[in-house]
């Protein structure tokens, strides 16, 4: 069975801001998570932020993207993305 991944609405506006490649490459990103499941440890600078938060980056240089998603429920395999942008303003 596959993750559900939604997207926050903080994140969607976020996610309208950003470079067409850094979108791009946060579209690869949920259909992983999609298919394989929220821990990513093949993506770059990917880390868990605590039980359920996850982070990776999604361009590196300058400047460096990241994105952060989070297990809402196990059980029924939902995943929230919850900020996409630069990595000065990541919320961990």
């Amino acid at each position: 069975m596959d993750w559900t991944v939604t997207i926050a609405k903080k994140a969607q506006k976020q996610i309208g801001r950003l470079p067409q490649q850094v979108k791009k490459n946060l579209l690869a990103l949920i259909r992983e998570i999609e298919v394989a499941g929220p821990v990513r440890g093949n993506w770059p600078n990917y880390s868990s932020l605590g039980k359920n938060r996850h982070h990776c980056h999604i361009k590196k240089g300058r400047p460096t993207y990241v994105s952060v998603w989070e297990v809402k429920d196990k059980n029924i395999k939902l995943v929230e993305v919850t900020y996409a942008g630069t990595h000065e303003k990541a919320p961990y």
